[in-house]
């Protein structure tokens, strides 16, 4: 049986496993909008941004399924497990998150998650 310094131990260590993750639950839902800028030229790589304008141009990449989209003359990429989970057209307005990251010199938003876009009507 555990002694009572044990059993100590393991409710401290099972209150700071709940705090961390209702933490990581909490940040998830409403996190981003408190740590993500505007997106501008000027926003470096690494950076979590907000982008929000009109879709472009929608294009698929050669190979794998993904999709780069033209939204206010910035290039998003969507990898294939969130450009299958959504249906965009030109056009349509949208909100989205996402990394900024420089792909073989050109600027682009890589998008990780179909839940960081929001189609407007």
């Amino acid at each position: 049986m555990l002694e009572r310094e044990e059993k100590t131990a393991l409710a401290m260590l099972v209150c700071v496993v709940g705090i961390v993750l209702a933490a990581h639950l909490l940040f998830g839902a409403v996190g981003r909008p408190l740590v993500a800028e505007p997106y501008s030229i000027d926003v470096p790589d690494g950076a979590l941004v907000l982008l929000e304008g009109r879709i472009e141009e929608v294009r698929a990449t050669s190979t794998g399924g993904h999709l780069i989209l033209d939204v206010n003359g910035t290039t998003v990429f969507l990898p294939q497990n969130v450009a299958g989970a959504l249906e965009l057209h030109e056009n349509r307005s949208v909100s989205l998150y996402g990394v900024v990251q420089t792909y073989r010199g050109t600027r682009e938003v890589l998008v990780s998650s179909a839940a960081d876009i929001q189609v407007h009507e």
